[in-house]
């Protein structure tokens, strides 16, 4: 089955998906980036590619033709597999991304995926909060884009290129 590392940025103000987005261009690093502006979206999609996710992996097993217009190739190039990993602001307006985070915990489909909270708060109580419902990091959003770059370069080489999950040797825990 073809994978692609893939970002799931969860982050309520478009200038700042945009200018994540414009950060991860600059660090030459290729991952695919998708943004959702609230945690509901978010777990939408993430259900959504499970799910295409499971008909491709059914699929691959040889219940279709190698070529039919609906094989696994077919697919796995329209709908990408599930994200390497999810960059979540705490704070997504009016939502706590705690929430989330628990939600996505439960779930067995999504539990492995890393998940960094990537905010502006630098509390104590936050940090806490956030690693005891299961983040596997926390950043504080730097001040300037030039940060912003070398931030973005950190996590992905961290978390994309260096990290393995579970899901990526293909072992369940």
């Amino acid at each position: 089955m073809v994978t692609h590392s893939s970002i799931l940025l969860i982050e309520d103000s478009p200038g700042e998906q945009e200018l994540f987005r414009l950060a991860l261009k600059q660090t030459g690093l290729e991952f695919s980036l998708f943004a959702e502006q609230d945690a509901e979206a978010a777990f939408r999609f993430l259900e959504e590619q499970a799910k295409v996710q499971a008909e491709v992996e059914w699929k691959h097993t040889g219940s279709t033709k190698p070529g039919s217009p609906t094989s696994s190739s077919t697919l796995t190039s329209t709908f990408p597999p599930l994200p390497s990993l999810i960059l979540l602001d705490l704070h997504l307006g009016g939502q706590n991304g705690c929430d989330f985070l628990k939600r996505l915990r439960t779930d067995a489909r999504f539990a492995t995926i890393p998940v960094v909270v990537f905010t502006t708060s630098d509390n104590a109580s936050d940090l806490s909060l956030a690693y005891s419902n299961g983040a596997n990091g926390y950043v504080v959003k730097p001040g300037t884009f030039a940060e912003l770059i070398e931030c973005t370069t950190d996590i992905c080489r961290y978390w994309m290129d260096r990290n393995r999950a579970p899901h990526m040797i293909g072992t369940p825990c």
